[in-house]
């Protein structure tokens, strides 16, 4: 057996919430040894790099998991059938107001590999024109944009966070900022 190639003995789903399930696999490690790894599986996210009139659009909202408020780029689930790109178009008008004219997926990835099963697309969307925001029922949340020389030291501030950390750097890796 090789690292690549873990036997799984085992794989319990121990709890579901509606958000994300949770369990473990008790899996034969390369020494022969058995050990349980938990994790929690969420469903695909998308986070939206939008850049409208030379600022980026930034979204204020509390997090009640750390009890901290954040300013984080515009984020939301994909829902089923969707790509990242029309998920992040969606999300960037229910949140902020614009939709985009067009968006373009960055960069696909898993996160937090350690604990979670959560895909994770980062979307550039450009080409903004004023609409209707339709918030769901548990964002209470306010657009902030901010100057593109100053997003990432805005996001680099604590209470910083991983996602819009992360998109911002791709999207300046990319020449988008």
């Amino acid at each position: 057996m090789t690292d690549g190639e873990w036997s799984v003995i085992e794989s319990v789903t121990e709890y579901e919430t509606g958000w994300y399930t949770g369990g473990y696999d008790l899996v034969e490690q390369p020494d022969g040894s058995t050990k349980r790894y938990y994790w929690a599986e969420l469903p695909p996210a998308v986070v939206i790099v939008a850049v409208v009139d030379g600022e980026v659009l930034l979204v204020e909202q509390f997090r009640p998991a750390i009890r901290e408020t954040h300013l984080e780029l515009p984020a939301g689930i994909v829902e089923s059938g969707e790509s990242f790109s029309t998920a992040g178009a969606r999300e960037l008008r229910e949140e902020t107001g614009f939709e985009p004219d067009s968006t373009a997926l960055l960069q696909e990835f898993w996160t937090c590999t350690g604990v979670l099963r959560h895909r994770r697309g980062v979307v550039f969307a450009e080409g903004l024109t004023p609409a209707d925001r339709d918030l769901d029922g548990n964002e209470f949340l306010t657009p902030r944009p901010v100057p593109v020389a100053d997003a990432l030291d805005v996001a680099r501030r604590q209470p910083a966070n991983d996602a819009t950390i992360e998109g911002l750097l791709l999207a300046r890796e990319e020449g988008l900022l």
